[in-house]
């Protein structure tokens, strides 16, 4: 009707069947002419319409859109169908942007583990209100947390700590330079498509900040038909999450989405000692996007984001636990607001040249008890690059500028700005049909800390159903009081003794990869070692100082996926031997292993069960213990599928593991950084269960 009703006299009726593998498709988005309409149960459709030109566009998750062309005659009833075909392995086809290269993820010599949307499905019915869940059951990361108080973690790659992970959005620093540990929590999944991940020290890529690795957030895109979906959650903890996904088609070339979500939860007290063992919050959270594509090579991409939260912990309402005597808050008010664009066109026919930038600001107030800490951080970035090729050969030059600036309004003896200039090159060569091999290397010139040279070197051998990489790299973090640790207990009390030092590491990698009958199997052996390492003393003194010996960790970790019909089973290891100056690097399990099993019925139901076991793990500052025992952790969910309604119900944590079981959180007495508990290295909520719906509409 493209908007409004024909005439009876110029109308036309038009009767749509969907198919795909010889049966029919409910549910499936039908864009006849703009307009657009969904299949029944019945995988079928009728539309008035009027008489003249048709243009039909079948759009349908899981499988490739399919069009038709006609006219329609006034008076005319006529009946189509549309057979859908299934779209190939996302992991096996995804082209990848976090190395600039263009390439797919089975070409690129640099390892990239790619979360496809799949996945990333599950997992927002989990946790829709953030990307911690989805990251932390992807191989290789582990999400710590990092404050009890706050419920705040951040991301380690291969067992090295939260601050040299580099965050990206579509390749855009828009989180800042340090996601840090609230950071995090801030960021819904429901707009992602996927998720790319590079391990290791990839300074080179993307200069300081990168070298434990990168976590590159890729947005969806705007498919042919227009998409709008609400989703609301309620957890048994008092988490409650509304999110509203949208999608369109402006012209042939213009595309915009937005996400919208506002999230909440209340303070919650698990084991009845009068602290939150979960902090009170509520967030909202604003993103548009918009996307230019002319199918010629030139491209430009926008977007603009606002995040506003307040949480509150501490202890309970009216409560004042023993230890502590009185009431005590400790709390967290954030507002961040950030742009970002970036853009590509052809020269000369043969040459690729991109630009990128971005621009984000935050400012957080931080109460512990009766001490504030207020500051603002902003970050800007700049980056300029052209890509060439040959028959053999992928090249990439580039130039890049960042600003990392942090004002703490209360405590100015910290405050710092950082500007860092760099030129950067990539060469990749299909020295063979078996064998291809990728060059990359980056000078920063450091406005505090001088000049550093980042270079990585990944070699690609691969066979019919198998392939091998190996890779090397070295690079540099540059010394900030923003650590996890401070981040937990503030700066009021902090010393910083001697002037720091900026942190150099190297790290190196071998894995193997085959896929032999339905059964994907890849491991991966890996080192790293970091001289003049950032440590945070909380013993007879709170400080942070860099005349510690070199910090390092090794290990492996396999992982492996089973699939057959709509059934999959991933299983991996991990062993981590993360060492600093005083021993084994703490809360760092040597052992963590895990199972996940999904059932699915196309269009109908979903099944998954998980199994996981995180191992030993060295504490600091914990006056019940030196080391806390391994646990297992089982979750569950269902998804129904009614038409246009997703019914899903998750459980966490069915065995009601609880940290506090073990040992009290809360310490005898105040530690010398200020803080009332101790580190968290288990759950601290116990068995949670949410329920929700998603509603396309």
């Amino acid at each position: 009707m493209a908007g409004r009703l024909a005439s009876a006299t110029q109308a036309a009726i038009l009767r749509v069947e969907v198919t795909a593998a010889g049966g029919r498709v409910a549910g499936a988005s039908v864009v006849v002419n703009g307009a657009t309409h969904r299949t029944g149960d019945d995988g079928r459709v009728a539309i008035e319409i009027a008489a003249g030109p048709v243009d039909v566009v079948v759009v349908k998750e899981g499988f490739a859109p399919a069009s038709a062309s006609f006219e329609l005659r006034a008076g005319e009833a006529r009946a189509i169908a549309i057979a859908l075909e299934p779209q190939g392995e996302m992991e096996e086809h995804v082209t990848v942007a976090a190395t600039r290269s263009g390439k797919t993820a089975d070409e690129e010599p640099v390892r990239v583990d790619v979360v496809d949307r799949e996945e990333i499905e599950e997992k927002t019915m989990m946790t829709p209100g953030d990307v911690v869940m989805m990251l932390n059951e992807t191989g290789g990361l582990r999400v710590q947390a990092t404050s009890p108080s706050l419920g705040a973690a951040s991301v380690r790659i291969q067992g090295m700590h939260g601050r040299y992970t580099r965050f990206l959005s579509d390749g855009l620093p828009l989180f800042g330079e340090q996601v840090g540990s609230i950071g995090l929590l801030q960021i819904p999944p429901s707009d992602l498509g996927q998720v790319e991940v590079i391990k290791g020290v990839a300074s080179s890529l993307y200069g300081a900040g990168a070298m434990g690795g990168v976590v590159n957030l890729v947005s969806k895109r705007p498919g042919a038909a227009p998409e709008r979906e609400i989703l609301g959650n309620r957890s048994s903890r008092g988490a409650t999450d509304g999110v509203l996904w949208y999608s369109a088609p402006l012209s042939p070339a213009w595309g915009a989405t937005l996400v919208a979500g506002a999230h909440g939860q209340a303070r919650a007290d698990v084991n009845g000692d009068g602290w939150a063992d979960l902090p009170k919050y509520a967030r909202g959270v604003v993103r548009p996007r918009i996307f230019w594509d002319d199918k010629q090579g030139r491209t430009f991409f926008a977007t603009a984001g606002a995040t506003w939260e307040d949480r509150t912990g501490g202890t309970m309402p009216g409560a004042a636990p023993a230890a502590i005597g009185s009431s005590y808050v400790e709390a967290l008010d954030t507002r961040r607001y950030d742009a970002g664009a970036s853009a590509q066109t052809i020269l000369g026919g043969k040459y690729v040249a991109s630009a990128r930038g971005s621009f984000a600001s935050q400012r957080q107030e931080h109460r512990f008890g009766d001490v504030l800490e207020r500051d603002s951080h902003t970050t800007a970035y700049g980056e300029m690059t052209l890509r060439g090729a040959a028959p053999r050969q992928t090249w990439v030059v580039g130039a890049a500028i960042d600003r990392d600036a942090y004002d703490p309004e209360d405590l100015p003896a910290y405050a710092y700005a950082y500007t860092v200039p760099g030129v950067f090159g990539q060469d990749e060569i299909d020295v063979a049909k078996w064998l291809s091999v990728s060059a990359s290397g980056r000078v920063d010139a450091h406005s505090r800390y001088g000049t550093f040279v980042s270079p990585r070197i990944s070699v690609l051998v691969k066979g019919d159903d198998w392939s091998s990489r190996i890779s090397a790299g070295s690079g540099f973090f540059a010394p900030t009081p923003l650590l996890e640790e401070t981040e937990a207990a503030g700066l009021s009390r902090l010393t910083i003794p001697r002037p720091l030092k900026a942190e150099r590491g190297g790290s190196a990698s071998i894995d193997f990869s085959a896929d032999t009958r339905g059964v994907k199997t890849t491991v991966t052996l890996f080192a790293s070692r970091i001289r003049d390492p950032l440590h945070v003393t909380r013993d007879e003194v709170y400080a942070i100082t860099t005349d510690a010996s070199p910090t390092t960790n090794a290990g492996f970790d396999l992982l492996t996926r089973w699939t057959h019909g709509g059934q999959s089973i991933v299983g991996y290891y991990a062993f981590v031997r993360a060492r600093e100056s005083d021993g084994e690097a703490p809360l760092t399990p040597r052992h963590g292993a895990g199972i996940d099993y999904a059932w699915e019925r196309p269009r109908s139901w979903r099944l998954g069960l998980e199994w996981y076991y995180v191992g030993e793990q060295r504490l600091e500052a914990n006056p019940y213990r030196d080391s806390s025992p391994g646990y297992m952790l089982v979750g569950a969910l269902v998804a129904r599928r009614l038409g246009r309604y997703r019914l899903f119900v998750n459980a966490e944590n069915l065995g009601d593991v609880r940290q506090t079981d073990f040992d009290p959180l809360l310490r005898p007495s105040r530690g010398i950084d200020g803080r009332w508990t101790v580190d968290a290295w288990a759950p601290l909520d116990g068995r949670n269960i949410n329920a929700g719906v998603r509603i396309a509409f």
